[in-house]
């Protein structure tokens, strides 16, 4: 009893962290995320004759040199590219995938880099252009699916938490096997996908919330609803 106890309590304790998560995802990930957007596609070309800056607001096109790039993929990719020419924004350089540009790259090439900030956001070669991990995205929906499920995984152990902390004895339907492991894969399988196809469809973000909730419920209802119905089974042959 002891023990369960305990368990209750560290389980209340993890969904603290998960309320935290969640509480950072909305309030500060996903609108730092909107705000840099915003700013990065008003940002205006950099007035001629200004003389270039480490860090500036505005979009400086430069001029640089390949040095080099890693295309590897598989399991642990990395897409990445160093560039020299430049007083402040010589480096190696960040991709998400290797094309359209970066694996077409050889040392020597000269291509042109949009810089914003201090970073490198895009480069370019002929009509040929690709951004950097760099360069801010219009992607609210993962942070949003993401931040839902830390929500959900906190209301998750703050439940089963509670029932083993006050009832020790009869927490059966909050026992980790097996309604605590599929709840879990359920939530974080959920929000994970939605978050996903969110970014490709490219659905409003605050549509996420509520689209993951609800399937997330439906995985409740089904989980415990399969056992009644097992259960319902068992006594009707044993009759």
């Amino acid at each position: 009893m002891i023990v369960t106890r305990f368990q209750g309590a560290l389980l209340i304790a993890v969904s603290l962290v998960s309320a935290a998560a969640c509480w950072f995802a909305f309030a500060t990930w996903l609108s730092t995320d909107l705000d840099l957007y915003r700013e990065y596609t008003s940002a205006a070309p950099c007035p001629d004759g200004v003389a270039p800056r480490r860090s500036e607001r505005c979009l400086r096109t430069v001029s640089f040199t390949v040095e080099g790039t890693r295309v590897k993929k598989g399991r642990n990719p990395e897409y990445r590219a160093a560039l020299s020419g430049t007083p402040y924004w010589d480096g190696v350089v960040v991709f998400g995938d290797p094309g359209p540009l970066l694996e077409e790259l050889a040392p020597g090439d000269r291509v042109t880099g949009t810089v914003w900030r201090g970073a490198v956001m895009t480069i370019g070669k002929g009509s040929v252009r690709q951004s950097t991990a760099d360069e801010p995205r219009d992607e609210p929906q993962m942070a949003a699916a993401l931040g839902t499920g830390a929500g959900l995984l906190a209301v998750l152990g703050l439940v089963f938490g509670t029932a083993r902390l006050l009832r020790p004895d009869h927490h059966e339907r909050f026992a980790w096997r097996p309604y605590g492991k599929r709840l879990l894969l359920i939530t974080v399988i959920v929000c994970f996908v939605v978050g996903l196809l969110g970014v490709w469809s490219g659905i409003p973000w605050w549509l996420v919330p509520g689209l993951a909730v609800l399937l997330v419920a439906g995985g409740v209802k089904l989980v415990y609803g399969w056992d009644e119905q097992q259960g319902d089974n068992r006594r009707t042959d044993v009759s």
